[in-house]
């Protein structure tokens, strides 16, 4: 369990869901799909969107690159040492705070309002709302994440208010969902922008697949390759147990098991992953 989140380390290990949602909008449930859990590093997804409809792609390296980590999500040494110290690719903590900050919006609570709408549209569920108990803990105990933000500010990545864009970046981390929920922004990504419910395009095809890109490399934090092999979709994956994987053209599956491997990844639903994407042929490669 992610004990280093107090709140977290009171999930049931023994929890086991799983959702799927094609983009016809037909889903399929089984197992504790309906236990709440809260989205972490899944958030990055929503934020990474957010940040490239409202930005030049070619403004985004100034800030975030997209390239693999073999080091940990939460590592600093790759931002004192590496690539110039910007963070290596959205899907860890310091390339998604500092993707917050290039989300449109004139005050920090502007881009969160503007990312957990976005988050909301993809689940096709507008009542989501952070966990506060969950958020209070992670605002507490969350000296890693500001030593990643105050370094950045250091070095010019970031600008503003550390503690306030902290404060967002830990409630997005602690908005609560569902398995479904999940299967549905995966759905989304799926077919490439557009909401399998409503038939609205969220985000253009392009930053669909820019998305699923990154996802497929950098997803998995530093088992993105085990992931890719075993596994063979894009996914994110998030320390409070869930996982969200995208079938491009046929669906989105999204997992819960809060029992965590070395790197921060759901094992059961890994292996759940692995499982489903073989009998149903679901590997991109």
């Amino acid at each position: 369990m992610a004990t280093y989140i107090p709140e977290l380390a009171k999930q049931n290990p023994g929890l086991l869901g799983v959702a799927v949602c094609d983009l016809q909008g037909r889903r399929w449930e089984a197992g504790d799909w309906r236990a709440p859990f809260t989205l972490q590093s899944i958030s990055k997804v929503a934020t990474f969107i957010c940040a490239l409809r409202d930005n030049a792609f070619d403004t985004l390296p100034r800030k975030i690159s997209v390239a693999p980590t073999a080091d940990g999500f939460n590592s600093i040494v790759n931002l004192e040492t590496k690539n110039e110290q910007r963070p290596l690719n959205p899907m860890i903590n310091s390339g998604a705070i500092a993707a917050i900050t290039m989300v449109r919006g004139t005050t920090i609570e502007d881009k969160f309002q503007r990312i957990l709408s976005m988050i909301g549209d993809m689940a096709g569920n507008d009542t989501l709302v952070v966990n506060e108990a969950v958020y209070r803990s992670e605002k507490r105990t969350g000296d890693r994440n500001r030593s990643l933000a105050y370094f950045m500010k250091s070095t010019g990545i970031i600008d503003g208010d550390v503690e306030e864009l902290l404060d967002a970046y830990f409630r997005l981390c602690s908005v609560a969902v569902t398995c479904g929920d999940v299967a549905c922004m995966g759905a989304v990504l799926a077919g490439d922008g557009r909401s399998p419910f409503s038939g609205q395009r969220l985000f253009d095809s392009k930053i669909a697949r820019m998305v699923k890109a990154v996802m497929t490399t950098c997803g998995m934090y530093d088992a993105s390759g085990e992931f890719a092999v075993d596994v063979g979709m894009p996914g994110k994956s998030g320390v409070g147990g869930g996982i969200m994987a995208v079938s491009p053209g046929r669906l989105g599956v999204a997992v819960l098991g809060p029992a965590l491997d070395a790197k921060g990844n759901s094992l059961a639903g890994w292996k759940l992953l692995e499982r489903l994407s073989a009998e149903l042929d679901l590997s991109i490669f």
